[in-house]
C-alpha cells in the first residue's frame, strides 16, 4: 500500500446530498420573503400603511410628442378652453303645419241637398263669402211659421187695442182685458222663437223682417266663409245631400302657422316655452322667421324618445306651405358659470370621451386627457371634470395624433383605463 487514502462515494449518496442542498437553499429563500410579508400583514393588521417606495414609478400620463414637421404635415389647430355661459343653439328638423286655432270646418245649419258650389281647392275666400247653397225644407218650413206666427201677432194687437178702448167706455170688463193681455204675451213669445230659429238656421235679419212684410219664402241656405283664408279641403258636390254638423269645406287662414319640430330627451332642460327660435327652409333660404316656442308636448314618443314643440311664425305672404320640411334653431341659455370646450376637440376612445392637451411649453408634446361632459352650448360643451379654463386643446388635426399614439402602442390597454381612479 502506498500512503494516500482514498474514499469512495456511491451516485445514491451524491444524490441524497444535492437534494439536502437544494431543500436548505429554498428554505432560506422562504424565510427571506416571509419576513416582509408577515411585518406588511402587521401593518395592515394595526392599522398603519406601509412606509412608501421611493424607489416606486410615479403613474405616467398618455402622452405623445411629434415632431415640428409632423406638426405641421397634420395641419394641428388649437383653441383654449373657456369660462362662461354664453348663448347655445340646438337645431331640429321641422315640418310647416296649419294654425290649428286658425283653421274651420264649414257646415251647413240646416240639413238639405246641395244645390251650388262657389269653391274649389285652394281658393282665397275673404270672411262672409258665400261657399255654397242647400236647398232645405226645413228652412222653407221655418219661415212659413214665423210668418203665421208673426200675423197672429199683429192680429192679436189690433185685437188688444180695441179691447182696451172697451174697457174705457166700459162696454168690457177689466178680467177681458187681463185675458187679451195674456194670449197677448203668448202671441209674442211664439214670434220671437220663430224669428229666432231663422236667424239660427242663418237667415239675415232684413230678409226676415221682408218676411214680415209679406216676401216670398226662400227654401235656400247660404253656406258663408266663417273666416277668411284658403280651401284645403272641399266635400261638397252638386247634389249631396247633407245634416247639420256634416264638413263642407275647411278654411285655414295661412297669415301665420305652427312649425312643429321633436326635441330630443337630452336637449330637455335646456328649451323651455318662450325660448327664441329662428326657421329657415330650403325653399327660401334667404327667409329667416322669428317666433318663440309656444308649446312643449308633456308626453315623449316611445318609439323616437322626442317631444313635439311648436313654433309660431307669422307667414303674411303665404310663402310657407303646410306640409314643408324646415329647419329650427332654437336659442338655449348655458350653465351660470361652466368649464367650455369646443366640440370639435373631442373624441370618443373605448367609450371615453378625450381630448388631447396642447404643452405650451413644450412644442409637440400632446396629451390624451379624458373629460367628463355636461350640456351643449352652442358650439362648445360644458365640461365637467378633466380640463380647467385656459387649458389649450387640439380642435384640428386631433386624429393624426390619435393615430400616432396608438401606432407608438401608448394608450393604456381598456382594462387598466377603467380601473384607474377619476
Amino acid at each position: 500500500m502506498n500512503g494516500e487514502s482514498r474514499v469512495s462515494l456511491r451516485w445514491p449518496v451524491v444524490v441524497a446530498s444535492a437534494v439536502g442542498l437544494l431543500a436548505i437553499g429554498a428554505g432560506a429563500t422562504y424565510l427571506a420573503l416571509e419576513g416582509p410579508a408577515r411585518s406588511t400583514v402587521g401593518d395592515e393588521m394595526s392599522g398603519m400603511s406601509p412606509a412608501p417606495n421611493p424607489t416606486a414609478p410615479a403613474p405616467t400620463e398618455v402622452v405623445v410628442t411629434l415632431s415640428p414637421e409632423a406638426v405641421e404635415r397634420a395641419r394641428i389647430v388649437v383653441a383654449p378652453v373657456t369660462a362662461g355661459s354664453g348663448v347655445g343653439s340646438v337645431r331640429l328638423p321641422a315640418l310647416v303645419e296649419a294654425n290649428a286655432y286658425r283653421q274651420v270646418a264649414v257646415t251647413p245649419l240646416a240639413a238639405g241637398r246641395v244645390t251650388r258650389v262657389m269653391v274649389d281647392l285652394g281658393t282665397e275666400v275673404r270672411q262672409g263669402q258665400t261657399l255654397a247653397q242647400v236647398f232645405s225644407p226645413e228652412l222653407a218650413e221655418a219661415q212659413t211659421r214665423y210668418v203665421s206666427a208673426r200675423a197672429d201677432l199683429e192680429a192679436h194687437e189690433r185685437e188688444l187695442d180695441r179691447t182696451g178702448k172697451l174697457v174705457e167706455i166700459g162696454a168690457a170688463s177689466r178680467q177681458e182685458l187681463e185675458r187679451v193681455h195674456a194670449e197677448h204675451a203668448s202671441k209674442r213669445a211664439g214670434a220671437e222663437s220663430a224669428r229666432s230659429q231663422l236667424e239660427l238656421l242663418g237667415l239675415s235679419r232684413p230678409a226676415i223682417d221682408s218676411l214680415g212684410a209679406g216676401g216670398a219664402v226662400a227654401a235656400t241656405i247660404d253656406v258663408p266663409a266663417p273666416i277668411g283664408g284658403v280651401i284645403t279641403e272641399r266635400q261638397a258636390n252638386l247634389g249631396l245631400n247633407v245634416e247639420p254638423g256634416a264638413v263642407l269645406f275647411t278654411v285655414v287662414d295661412r297669415s301665420s302657422v305652427w312649425i312643429v319640430a321633436d326635441l330630443f330627451e337630452k336637449d330637455f332642460a335646456s328649451v323651455r316655452v318662450g325660448s327664441v327660435a329662428t326657421v329657415t327652409t330650403a325653399a327660401y333660404p334667404a327667409l329667416l322667421l322669428k317666433g318663440r316656442v309656444s308649446y312643449i308636448d308633456p308626453q315623449v314618443s316611445a318609439e323616437t324618445r322626442t317631444a313635439k314643440v311648436r313654433i309660431e311664425v307669422p307667414n303674411a305672404r303665404g310663402e310657407l306651405r303646410f306640409g314643408m320640411f324646415a329647419d329650427v334653431r332654437l336659442d338655449t341659455a348655458g350653465p351660470p358659470s361652466a368649464t367650455l370646450i369646443p366640440k370639435s376637440a373631442l373624441q370618443t376612445v373605448g367609450g371615453r370621451q378625450v381630448v388631447f392637451l396642447v404643452d405650451a411649453k413644450q412644442p409637440g408634446r400632446f396629451t390624451e386627457r379624458e373629460v367628463r361632459l355636461g350640456q351643449n352650448v352652442g358650439d362648445h360643451v360644458e365640461a365637467l371634470s378633466g380640463v380647467s379654463p385656459g387649458d389649450l386643446v387640439v380642435t384640428a388635426g386631433s386624429f393624426f395624433v390619435r393615430a400616432e399614439l396608438e401606432r407608438m402602442g401608448l394608450r393604456q390597454p381598456a382594462s387598466e383605463a377603467s380601473s384607474r381612479p377619476r
